[in-house]
């Protein structure tokens, strides 16, 4: 699954059969007899919270309303429309709400927001939802059928990410004014209702309704939302400042009892890593996540976190952990040959990096699944066998006969070990070194690789990667540039090799297409940045997506984990837990939920007066003694 925010629907309709996919749908009352209508969907078991629930049981039903919330952002902006390419966008989504909304709590189920019920049938050929009659925009019209259609039609109509994503749908219909209908071009995708259930909603009456307003543009001028908050202020590529919105229609339902609990949401953007740490101790913003491990171990030693102002934490959840890596561009064909690429992988030294660089702060990564029952771990098992072994000859032999495992650096010999492994891996693949350059043996091409960044912060870790590299004849290349060129460059696939991250829910689905799916290959803006195109992956995704069971997915989700793995279309990197900073004047439940990142931070954390009038206190007592601001220093990974 890719959006966060889900809802859920209910249905009804009159149409004859119809010919989705591979199989002849029923005609519709028999469908209709058969179909599920349900306030809630859950791929994996039944979902936990029954019809008419009060509220999550991780949320403080009593959370008190107020207060200010300061977020810092990485970049800038120039546009507040997120649904097209043109431009870089803010953070505009606090405004909008979805079908359906995510619990916390669980993995992979979804309940009723501006959907108030959902239907589906057997087959899980087509969805239908019925709106709340209580669903309101800002400007008090009703939601409407209409509404999701236009939505959906844009989405789909000006951005790749979400035209690959609902790729699926054959036919959007509004039954009536509150119930709408997708149909789907196959059959058995247990998913496809969910993620249509992650549709964002947005106005057909403003869009439409004006000169001057174009969805398929950019914009500054404040959208009409439905959700939670409004933008209510706008300091051009600076500055976003959020309103809660007093009579949300939604306040009430379950699955918004105790969320949303700050009068105003704030987001300053800051260009400069430096500058933005600095703001943080300056408490010019509340809430900092910490992505560089040399600053957690050395810039957090300041006055407001000595007298307890600023409270340091941790976050884990059950969730997989990312796969965070350099990547490859399979477009290029001095890619092509997986042994170049494991060429690569045995050159990186993370024992030598984590060590002396990250302050031993993290695990190396060797999943794209990690931590995670989908992980794959030893040999195959017999499930997996039978999934796998249809593609014998098509995925690496390794498959079947080893687990996999990433290189061991960290020490001179353990490198220069590694260093002649990949020299016979690049001469087997027919690269040979020639006057200390190493080049292609058949076409006289010489390696020079660029690896592109977007953060100069990066710059340290990329250094001794490259070292190594042209230790093995490899020219490289470190350029950084800024986020819009950066964006740009990725979105059309103009690169060697980037660090990217794939995020994974313990439910995969539709998404692995947009990850590593040969249809997505060649569609800018899509996710997969590497350009898998691979017959046995293509496979191994409609495994997952039509898996009948949670064994079987689990099976097939372990089996791709391999397959991509032995394929090394990745070098991969590390994690650790979520390292936080914050002022303490926040409150936030005593038990978090299992699947929420940063501690369901901000959705279900409130503003505490008691702990900012100590904070206050604290701060002036500070100031009294000549209380100190923190160093200045530019670190990070």
């Amino acid at each position: 699954m890719y959006l966060s925010r889900r809802a859920l629907v209910f249905c009804a309709a009159v149409v004859v059969a119809t010919v989705i996919g591979s199989g002849r749908l029923p005609p519709f009352a028999a469908a209709q007899d058969a179909a599920t209508t349900t306030h809630a969907l859950s791929l994996i078991g039944a979902p936990k919270y029954p019809p008419g629930f009060a509220h999550f049981d991780y949320v403080n039903p009593q959370a008190p309303k107020g207060g200010r919330l300061r977020q810092a952002v990485s970049g800038s902006f120039d546009s507040l429309n997120p649904f097209v390419v043109k431009g870089v966008p803010g953070t505009i989504t606090p405004i909008y709400d979805t079908l359906m909304a995510t619990s916390f709590d669980e993995a992979g189920a979804e309940y009723g927001l501006i959907a108030q019920s959902v239907t589906y049938p057997p087959d899980y050929g087509w969805v239908e939802f019925e709106l709340h009659p209580e669903a309101r925009w800002h400007d008090g019209e009703p939601i409407t059928s209409d509404d999701v259609i236009f939505s959906f039609t844009a989405l789909t109509t000006n951005h790749p990410h979400f035209a690959g994503y609902y790729a699926n749908v054959t036919k959007a219909e509004a039954l009536s004014d509150r119930r709408v209908r997708f149909e789907f071009d196959q059959t058995g995708n247990r998913e496809l209702p969910q993620i249509m259930g992650q549709l964002f909603v947005l106005p057909a009456h403003y869009w439409d309704g004006a000169p001057g307003r174009d969805i398929s543009a950019s914009t500054l001028v404040p959208p009409l939302g439905s959700g939670p908050y409004r933008l209510v202020d706008v300091d051009a590529g600076r500055r976003l400042v959020f309103e809660r919105v007093e009579d949300y229609w939604a306040r009430d339902l379950p699955v918004n009892v105790g969320k949303h609990n700050f009068d105003r949401l704030v987001f300053e953007y800051f260009l400069d890593e430096t500058a933005m740490v600095e703001a943080f101790k300056g408490d010019q913003y509340d809430f900092r996540v910490e992505n560089s491990a040399k600053r957690w171990a050395s810039d957090y030693d300041f006055a407001a976190v000595r007298d307890g102002r600023v409270v340091l934490q941790q976050f884990t959840t059950q969730n997989a952990a990312p796969m965070q890596a350099f990547i490859f561009n399979l477009r290029r064909a001095k890619f092509a040959d997986r042994r170049v690429r494991q060429a690569f992988n045995l050159a990186f030294d993370f024992e030598w990096m984590n060590k002396n660089i990250f302050f031993g702060q993290y695990v190396r990564t060797d999943s794209f699944f990690e931590g995670s029952e989908l992980e794959a771990v030893g040999l195959p098992g017999p499930k997996e066998l039978a999934i796998l072994e249809p593609l014998r000859g098509q995925v690496p032999p390794e498959v079947f006969t080893a687990e996999f495992t990433n290189p061991v650096n960290g020490s001179p010999s353990a490198l220069r070990s590694n260093l002649r492994a990949a020299r016979t891996l690049l001469q087997d693949a027919g690269w040979d070194v020639e006057d200390g350059i190493l080049t292609n043996t058949a076409t006289g091409a010489q390696m020079t690789v660029e690896i592109l960044l977007v953060s100069p912060s990066f710059e340290r870790v990329v250094l001794p990667f490259r070292k190594n590299l042209e230790r093995l004849g490899i020219q490289v290349t470190v350029r950084v540039v800024d986020a819009s060129q950066y964006q740009a460059r990725v979105d059309t696939f103009d690169f060697d090799i980037i660090v990217n991250s794939f995020g994974q829910s313990l439910s995969p689905g539709n998404e692995q297409r947009d990850f590593w799916g040969s249809a997505a290959a060649d569609r800018e803006g899509s996710r997969n940045r590497i350009g898998i195109k691979d017959p046995a992956v293509d496979a191994l995704i409609d495994q997952i997506i039509f898996a009948p069971d949670r064994e079987t997915l689990v099976a097939a989700a372990r089996a791709l984990d391999r397959v991509l793995l032995w394929n090394h279309y990745v070098v991969p990197q590390w994690w650790s837990a979520l390292r936080t900073a914050r002022w303490d004047r926040f409150g936030l439940p005593q038990t978090l939920p299992a699947y929420a990142q940063a501690g369901g931070f901000p959705d279900i954390w409130w503003y505490e007066d008691g702990a900012a009038a100590r904070a206050a206190a604290s701060t002036a007592a500070s100031a009294d003694t000549g209380g100190e601001a923190g160093a200045s220093r530019e670190t990070g990974e």
